[in-house]
């Protein structure tokens, strides 16, 4: 190994290190940390992200990534320097303090965004949200001063990914979404829904959350379950890695499908190559291709006929008072039903897409400046009028009820929509060669995850991300497998 590839293979430890211990502090503050402690963890925060920030922006480490770049002789070792780089031309043309500060800024944030939520009360947060909004739209200037800076923002999240592309993907989902919905309304058989509103014991909610890691075949030893306001996957590395769920004390299924999400993000960080440890290339690849895992064990799997008939008989033992008079079929039905409403993360998969279209369309809006934090609820009511027919009561139900804006991520909603359709075509491929429907109603998740292992768990981010989305749809994407996906599946369950 050349002298220039071990120098970058300590460089990469050491920012594994800062950024092992930046992970640290964020999942204790979503999960355990007293509700005062945002300052000094902000304080910390911006401390260790200056820290980062220094260790990978100097002229010393520009000419090491030259020299590597000169001398890296297998895939993995070219990989590591474009990964490298590419985060290096990232931040490098950010000030350090403004990096830095930006850092503590979403620190302060999310626990001001978590008492608005909490009071219903956007002013809480909107003076945040302000100076995340211009923080953001500074950096993108920085990275690429003639580009669109929401386009450039969608590019960190989703490499490649352009305005024009997004606009035309969700005009496909569009078409066949909305009279397929107006159908479902019109012309629908009933599906029973009374059973899901009533007390469902958060012990025992616990044991299905325990069955859903169970089955999904996550080592209690490498993933822990903790409960946080929003749900969400912390990867320390392959190794360690954290998940969380948010208990309902009346909707069970909320919790549910939240460990069936957030578990399809862990089996992927935990299913990547050990030679990639501590390198550049660990990780998932983009945020599409990581949703496209959580969103095909939530849904694909979780949701599906087979699922629903494995787990029953455990639903029934947790819950024989609440399910007494409830079959399979019904519970099947009543966690795929179609019913635009207002909450993200409860929304079926039929009108999930029109959600992140509304996130879409409003976070592009403020980056490009055409629309003003202040005037964010009233447009949030608008587009939830317009796309899903329902009015939004308050804000917590609204314009509050996501965590993403105020950690500062912004561009990365379209990844939902966009892993949901590569999950789409994932499964039509692998239903060519694997009776899916068996293995999972048997409660076999193994011959699934052999095969996401090898088209793109054991990568990590070593492939580029077009080619993980070919290897993981069996050819190149195309949204029109999860449009016919939708219509199949609503048009049967609805008996249209």
């Amino acid at each position: 190994m050349k002298e220039s590839i071990v120098r970058l293979r300590a460089l990469e430890k050491q920012r594994f290190a800062y950024r092992y211990a930046l992970n640290v502090v964020d999942f204790d503050a979503e999960t355990v940390a007293p509700e005062g402690s945002a300052d000094g963890r902000a304080e910390a925060c911006e401390v260790l992200s200056r820290a980062d920030f220094d260790l990978l922006v100097n002229d010393n480490t520009a000419a090491l990534l030259r020299q590597a770049a000169q001398d890296a002789e297998t895939e993995q070792e070219r990989a590591e320097v474009r990964e490298l780089q590419r985060a290096y031309d990232q931040i490098s043309k950010i000030p350090a303090d403004e990096y830095a500060a930006f850092t503590k800024l979403t620190q302060q944030s999310i626990p001001a965004w978590v008492k608005a939520k909490r009071t219903n009360d956007f002013s809480v947060f909107a003076p945040y949200l302000e100076k995340i909004v211009a923080a953001r739209r500074a950096q993108a200037h920085y990275f690429a001063p003639d580009r669109d800076p929401y386009e450039v923002l969608l590019d960190q999240y989703e490499h490649g990914l352009t305005i024009a592309q997004c606009d035309e993907f969700f005009a496909t989902l569009r078409e066949t979404i909305v009279p397929l919905l107006a159908d479902i309304r019109d012309h629908g058989t009933p599906i029973r829904t009374d059973f899901l509103d009533q007390d469902w014991p958060i012990d025992a909610q616990r044991k299905v959350s325990e069955k859903i890691m169970q089955l999904w075949g996550l080592d209690p030893a490498h993933c822990y379950l903790a409960e946080s306001e929003h749900p969400f996957t912390t990867e320390f590395w392959r190794g360690d890695v954290r998940i969380t769920t948010h208990y309902m004390p009346r909707d069970m299924f909320s919790n549910l499908y939240s460990v069936a999400h957030e578990g399809g993000h862990a089996l992927y960080e935990l299913n990547i190559d050990p030679a990639y440890d501590y390198t550049a290339v660990t990780g998932g690849a983009t945020m599409g291709i990581h949703e496209s895992q959580s969103r095909l064990f939530e849904n694909y799997v979780g949701r599906s006929r087979a699922f629903v008939h494995c787990l029953y008989p455990t639903l029934r033992e947790l819950f024989p008072t609440q399910l007494a008079d409830v079959t399979e079929e019904e519970i099947w039905r009543a966690v795929n039903r179609a019913e635009p409403g207002l909450i993200r993360t409860e929304a079926d998969e039929l009108t999930y897409a029109l959600h992140i279209m509304v996130r879409y369309e409003i976070e592009k809006a403020l980056i490009q400046g055409t629309l003003a934090v202040a005037d964010l609820p009233a447009a949030w009511n608008a587009k939830y009028k317009e796309y899903l027919g329902v009015d939004v009561p308050d804000n917590a139900h609204g314009c509050l009820q996501d965590i993403h804006w105020s950690m500062g991520d912004i561009g990365y909603f379209p990844s939902y929509a966009l892993g949901s359709a590569y999950g789409a075509q994932a499964i039509a491929d692998l239903r060519k060669t694997m009776d899916l429907d068996a293995q999972w109603a048997a409660g076999d998740m193994e011959p699934l995850k052999a095969a996401l292992k090898e088209r793109v768990w054991q990568w990590g981010s070593m492939k580029e991300p077009q080619w993980l989305v070919q290897s993981l749809c069996g050819g190149k994407f195309d949204p029109h497998y999860f449009t016919r996906y939708l219509k199949e599946k609503y048009t049967a369950l609805y008996q249209l």
